[in-house]
């Protein structure tokens, strides 16, 4: 078993609280010492509430699937003889209601743009079998109760 670790750290300041009208931004701590600014996201709390331009969770939660998808995507690719030279990807996830009526990210939908350098081009078929096995080893993906799908290799 492996453990990870984030630290979180929000406070009051001289904010009334019980009226509900105090800010949402706090910070998220990691072990590798990266500070992260942190909020609730403003399309759940408006603004000034909420810090646009920190991390939202909603966020976090899409890129870290994403994130999650792309690194076993590259070492797939690597141990298969393809050489990945560039990995972008545009995640979005959707908040919807969920089976049970609780809010809920229904679905993350990846839609990576790949380029492969060398002379080894993976196929359509390939490359549709790589994005599977990605997809079946991300324990980000496995751990989530709403879609993760990959745009066009659903």
């Amino acid at each position: 078993m492996k453990r990870f670790e984030a630290t979180l750290a929000w406070q009051r300041g001289d904010q009334a609280f019980t009226d509900l009208r105090y800010s949402r931004a706090h910070r998220w701590r990691f072990d590798g010492g990266l500070d992260v600014p942190a909020s609730s996201s403003p399309l759940s709390v408006p603004v000034p509430l909420s810090d646009p331009a920190a991390v939202d969770p909603e966020e976090a939660l899409v890129a870290a699937a994403a994130s999650c998808h792309m690194l076993f995507f590259l070492s797939l690719a690597a141990a298969r003889g393809y050489v990945v030279d560039r990995y972008e990807d545009r995640a979005v996830g959707l908040l919807d209601t969920g089976p049970d009526g609780r809010a809920a990210i229904t679905r993350i939908v990846l839609d990576p743009v790949i380029a492969f350098g060398g002379e080894r081009q993976p196929d359509r078929a390939a490359l549709a079998e790589l994005h599977h096995e990605a997809h079946a080893r991300c324990y980000i993906a496995n751990s989530l109760k709403g879609d993760v799908v990959v745009e066009g290799f659903e």
